[in-house]
């Protein structure tokens, strides 16, 4: 068939896609040859080598399985995992005793805000509207307007920590009956939390506007290295307010399972009945997505909770990674005070979890990466998971050469 005889595409130029940022990031970093390059970009964990590290919990856990066959799961997932991380997060409240909890596999913390949110859409009374926080994960705001949500942001940052007051402002003039995306802990991108004082004011005109709370829960336990400790806030929403709540639970990050995509949708309500009628529809969206999760990280993760000896390792696991952010992020703070780099930069020790919120410009994030191959997300969140002995000197250098040329 001649060129000229053929049908116009459905495709056109002006409907192009720009490329994911963090993604983009990941791909000019392996396509530069630099021996010497850094990449802040990506939220995984590498080791003091920079290496992918697979956690000795999980090494354990992948040893017990033995001999396992490839069979579909069942649409709600593989049940031992399902119920153990339903457990991790409920274990002893009224909630659980009473049968008001419905919970599905997802694919990882992704997927099960996927879920949730296709669940709130199929109701009779489906909300328009979800608030999520200014800046958020940028997945957030595409997702949410993809399902078809209005998002309205709330303003969350300002000056290297949380804006509490305008968050609570703008929190004060919600439409109720709204969904809320809540950061659980190691807010992504800024690493800055709200104190237990700042969640109960949260929660109490949550309360009072009848908003329903999702908390985007990707690195409970990754944070402070305990699991309990950064759960508290969904706790306390559950056994202190009288709101109905979901949770949107990953273990990619507290697990390693980065590449496996295991997760969990979550939800406490007001009745066994009205979880009945959520376990229906979070199945209903499931087949009508992906139709079954995936099955060989589920078992792993389940061999991690419920087998005593491997969930021990865990949490030794999880204070490995969560100290070795910690001394990262002092680490860059003392080599730029010795540096004597112009600017306030105790914010990247306030902040918390696996980001931290520099507070550079575009300009000077370009600069770091055509000058210094260093790689970062254009807004200046870098993962701190990145950095290391061997080079975080050198980032803390072209970081202070940056800031002294670029303004």
């Amino acid at each position: 068939m001649s060129t000229a005889s053929r049908p116009s595409s459905t495709f056109q130029p002006i409907d192009i896609v720009t490329p994911d940022i963090q993604f983009d990031v990941t791909r000019r970093f392996l396509a530069d040859p630099n021996e010497d390059k850094i990449n802040l970009g990506q939220g995984a964990y590498r080791d003091e080598n920079g290496l992918p590290w697979v956690l000795p919990s999980v090494q354990m856990a992948k040893s017990s399985l033995g001999d396992i066959n490839h069979e579909y799961l069942p649409i709600a997932g593989f049940q031992p995992f399902v119920i153990e991380a339903t457990k991790l997060l409920f274990d002893g409240t009224e909630a659980l005793a009473e049968e008001r909890v419905a919970s599905c596999q997802s694919l990882s913390g992704t997927g099960a805000l996927m879920l949730i949110g296709l669940t709130l859409k199929k109701l009779s009374a489906a909300p328009d509207t979800i608030y999520i926080t200014d800046p958020s994960w940028v997945n957030h705001h595409l997702m949410f307007t993809t399902i078809g949500f209005k998002v309205e942001q709330i303003p969350y940052f300002k000056n290297g920590g949380f804006d509490f007051d305008s968050y609570i402002s703008t929190l004060k003039t919600a439409i109720p009956g709204s969904p809320i995306l809540l950061h659980t802990c190691a807010h992504n991108p800024t690493g800055c939390d709200p104190t237990r004082d700042q969640w109960m004011t949260i929660g109490s005109i949550i309360e009072e506007r009848g908003l329903f709370p999702i908390f985007d829960s990707a690195y409970l336990g990754f944070n402070s290295g305990s699991f309990s400790e950064d759960a508290w806030p969904i706790r306390y929403f559950l056994e202190h307010l009288n709101v109905e709540l979901a949770v949107c639970l990953s273990m990619a990050k507290n697990m390693g399972l980065y590449g496996e995509r295991i997760g969990l949708v979550t939800c406490a309500l007001s009745s066994s009945s009205a979880a009945k009628v959520a376990q229906s529809v979070l199945q209903n969206v499931q087949r009508a997505t992906i139709t079954a999760p995936p099955a060989y990280g589920a078992r792993v993760a389940a061999a991690v909770l419920r087998t005593s000896s491997i969930r021990e390792q865990w949490s030794k696991d999880l204070v490995v990674m969560s100290s070795r952010i910690r001394k990262m992020r002092k680490r860059v703070y003392k080599e730029l005070q010795l540096l004597q780099t112009p600017g306030d930069w105790s914010h990247i020790v306030r902040q918390t979890g696996m980001f931290a919120y520099l507070g550079i410009s575009k300009t000077q994030v370009k600069h770091l990466e055509e000058n210094f191959h260093v790689y970062m997300v254009e807004t200046s969140r870098v993962s701190v998971a990145g950095l290391n002995d061997h080079n975080v000197k050198r980032f803390a250098w072209a970081l202070d050469q940056t800031v002294r040329s670029i303004q």
